[in-house]
This record gives structure tokens, sequence and C-alpha cells, in this order.
């Protein structure tokens, strides 16, 4: 087994592998890949990947990139029934709709917010992205009804999310008063070894970067 992967630690996506392959104790080349230099767009990195992403996964001859894609992978693949993704169809199914939630609800909202700033130039994110993020907080309450957020053992889905999230409490800071299932699921969160190893260091980048550009 050879596994790269191609990463930037300021990247939540990224961040979310990271703590999967930290978690399952896998042993990963980092490779570097600078999107303000436009790394990912070479014709070498397009020829492995047409859609210019990251993370994205090297696994021998093996190629995959989008993070949900790889996390489901990695521990499909090297977990054995690890219950971050667990072979019940019942339980598998709200980790993957937690995770569908965070592809297409928390990082879309996250995206929209850093991406002018960070690669156009402007100094505020917009009022109409402030209300996407407020209404993904809003839903992300109404899940957390256990400890976890697809039920009462950690999951894939929270590694993904948290990842977003605590990118997103960077852009809006969550209101503790408004939000305490949020709140108290983000200290579990960063309690987690791997959140430690593997998140906080790329999240305080992503912060030095973003408040740079304000």
């Amino acid at each position: 087994m050879v596994l790269s992967m191609y990463n930037s630690d300021q990247s939540p996506p990224c961040r979310a592998c990271q703590m999967v392959l930290a978690y399952l104790k896998l042993p990963v080349k980092y490779i570097a890949v600078d999107t303000l230099k436009k790394d990912h767009l070479t014709e070498e990195y397009l020829k492995m990947n047409p859609q210019h992403t990251i993370p994205m996964l090297v696994d021998d001859d093996f190629i995959l990139w989008d993070s949900h894609a790889i996390a489901s992978y990695l521990v499909t693949k090297y977990g054995k029934d690890n219950p971050l993704y667990p072979s019940d169809p019942k339980k598998r199914a709200v980790i993957d709709q937690r995770l569908h939630f965070d592809s297409g609800i928390l990082f879309p909202a996250l995206r929209g917010a850093f991406e002018p700033i960070i690669y156009f130039g402007e100094k505020k994110p917009r009022p109409e992205v402030l209300e996407k993020i407020s209404s993904a907080y809003d839903f992300m309450e109404k899940f957390l009804t256990k400890a976890w957020i697809a039920g009462d053992e950690l999951s894939l889905a929270d590694l993904c999310c948290v990842a977003s999230m605590s990118s997103l409490n960077v852009v809006m800071p969550i209101d503790t008063k408004k939000y305490p299932n949020i709140t108290a699921w983000m200290k579990r969160c960063s309690e987690l070894d791997v959140y430690k190893k593997s998140n906080v260091p790329g999240l305080t980048a992503f912060k030095t970067l973003y408040e740079s550009k304000l």
C-alpha cells in the first residue's frame, strides 16, 4: 500500500480526509497543492483529475477525488467495518445523508463566503451568503439531537462536517446561546486527538489567510 494525497491544509475537505487518515492510523505522503499559485491547473494535475479539485488520493494506481468519496473509500478498504462508517445499511444511510448535507449545504455556503474574498478581492461576505450560513446552522442545530451528528457514535459525518463548520465559524461566529447543540458538538469534536492534530493547524492557517484579505 502506497497512499499519497494532494493536499492543502487550509482546505476543509482536505482536513476532513486528514482526520480520517489519522483516525485509521494510515501512513500517507502529503503532496502540497497551492491553489493560489494554480498548482491544481497544471497539465499533469488535470490529467489525473479533470475537475482540478483537492483533495485527491492516489492509492497505488487508483486515483480518487472528492473528500467524501475519499473518506468512505478509506474506511471501506482499510477500516474493517469501523464505526466511522458501519456496514449496517440504516446507520450508513444516515451518515451518507449528513455527508451529502456537507457537500450540498455546508461547504457551498463556506465557499460562497471565502472564494470572492480570497480569490477575487471582495472585502466582506455578501448578505445572501450569510443568510445561507445562518440557514445551515439552523439545520445543524436540529440534526444534533444526539451526541454526534449521525447518532450515538462518532462517524465520518462528524469529521467531514466539523472541518466545514469550524471554518464557517471563522466567517460567521456561531451564536452559542442560539445554537447550544452545535456548541456542545463542536466542543466534543475539538477534544478529539485527530481534530487537534489534523484540523487545528489548517484551520488556523485558513483563519489567518481569510482575515488577511478582509
